[in-house]
């Protein structure tokens, strides 16, 4: 059985897990947490817990469990001045944290209540936050203001990095040693993906893997992160932070229907141009295919599982 190993976090990772649990593969989901904001930044600054959010998500995509366990862990309180914004999934993270010791113990445990198909692994234990360095010299501090920019838009990232340095979690290591394929992506690239490349010793196993690699490219550009970025910008970063060109980079050449896209829009988020010619000079191939969602501007979990399958043979 071929070892996939997915590298990611957030929604972007949640999709291709999700379609992936449905193929005869070994699934690892490595997974950033780094995140200070809502109910993962409450419970960090309030009980030390490492944050769980994107941690739980993973699971939740490669659970074999009921929908009503699923939903536990996902659900989010709407009420109330001590619960509102929490997530119940978060808070059982907590709690399996106190009763079993430790933040390691208590993905374990989540990952067996949930009966995942695969293994989910922090890509750190250390307790770091990401910080981001814009063109004009401005630091910006922490995921959330990251992810939610208050900054021009046209004042591009510099370099993100994570203070204290995070060393790389033994079984992430060697699950990426050992992997036959690794996914990079889909996900915010600078709060979601680059984070996990970050991590002292992850370049490095990366780079001693014979695994094929991957790199899936966003949809859509974001405000403040990506803003006008085309699809060679995204790799560019990609490689920049690895150090590893990825030997395919998928895109996805489906139009997108313009009612879908006047939400978008109005978020100044746009679909990401695949620019052919610049990706190949970089020394990487391109996989194109119709990938999109019928809803939202986001991929379809089973057509991406599907492709990232075939190309992994």
């Amino acid at each position: 059985m071929k070892r996939f190993v997915v590298i990611g976090g957030g929604t972007g990772s949640y999709t291709v897990l999700r379609g992936l649990k449905d193929f005869d593969i070994d699934i690892i989901a490595v997974v950033s947490m780094f995140d200070d904001g809502g109910s993962t930044g409450v419970l960090r600054d309030e009980h030390g817990i490492l944050p769980p959010g994107d941690i739980r998500r993973a699971l939740v995509a490669l659970s074999s469990e009921t929908e009503v366990m699923k939903s536990l862990f996902t659900h989010r309180f709407s009420d109330g001045k001590s619960l509102r914004g929490h997530s119940l999934g978060n808070l059982i993270f907590l709690g399996l944290r106190d009763i079993f010791g430790s933040d390691e113990e208590a993905i374990k445990q989540a990952a067996r209540i949930l009966k995942i198909q695969g293994t989910v692994l922090p890509v750190s234990l250390t307790d770091s936050r990401l910080h981001a360095v814009l063109e004009n010299g401005t630091t910006i501090d922490g995921e959330t203001n990251i992810d939610n920019p208050k900054h021009d838009s046209h004042q591009r990232i510099k370099k993100v990095y994570l203070s204290p340095p995070a060393v790389i979690y033994a079984d992430t290591k060697r699950a990426i040693e050992w992997a036959d394929v690794i996914i990079i992506g889909p996900g915010d690239l600078y709060t979601s993906i680059i984070p996990n490349l970050l991590v002292e010793g992850m370049k490095e196993a990366i780079a001693r893997s014979r695994a094929k690699k991957m790199y899936v490219c966003n949809l859509m550009t974001k405000y403040g992160e990506t803003h006008s970025f085309t699809a060679s910008d995204h790799v560019k970063e990609i490689i920049a932070y690895s150090g590893i060109v990825p030997d395919y980079v998928i895109c996805n050449n489906q139009s997108f229907p313009k009612e879908l896209l006047v939400k978008y829009e109005e978020e100044q988020s746009y679909p990401v141009v695949v620019d052919r010619e610049e990706i190949l000079q970089l020394g990487t191939k391109i996989v194109e295919s119709p990938l999109i969602g019928e809803t939202l501007a986001r991929h379809d979990s089973t057509k991406l599982a599907k492709l990232l399958s075939e190309v992994g043979k």
